[in-house]
């Protein structure tokens, strides 16, 4: 009676944990894909203004350099927001929720 008891209890112990594991894995498996998704509108409009005011340091406000990064960088924030609905603010370092940004917002620093 005593081993049966203990076989029942190994049994649900065992159940258990494969349980917690299985939850586990594919809680997991769905983030890197999100982190990544994320991370690449992050990057693209992060380098896109990056590269926007180099052009304007070096090139000028007005110069084609500085329009093809402008261009660039507004093509980045049009792709997070049809992927994400949000885009990413460089100099605020947050996400915005709104389709609310100027393309020249970034010039007047």
């Amino acid at each position: 009676m005593q081993m049966r008891s203990r076989t029942k209890s190994n049994l649900f112990v065992t159940r258990l944990l494969t349980a917690a594991t299985l939850a586990a894995a594919l809680l997991l498996a769905g983030t890197p894909r999100a982190a990544g998704y994320d991370d690449d509108c992050y990057r693209r409009t992060a380098r896109a203004e990056h590269k926007l005011h180099e052009a304007i340091e070096h090139h000028g406000y007005n110069s084609r350099q500085a329009d093809h990064w402008r261009h660039e960088l507004h093509e980045a924030r049009e792709s997070c927001w049809r992927e994400r609905h949000q885009w990413w603010n460089e100099h605020e370092r947050r996400w915005h929720h709104d389709h609310d940004w100027d393309d020249r917002d970034h010039d007047r620093d």
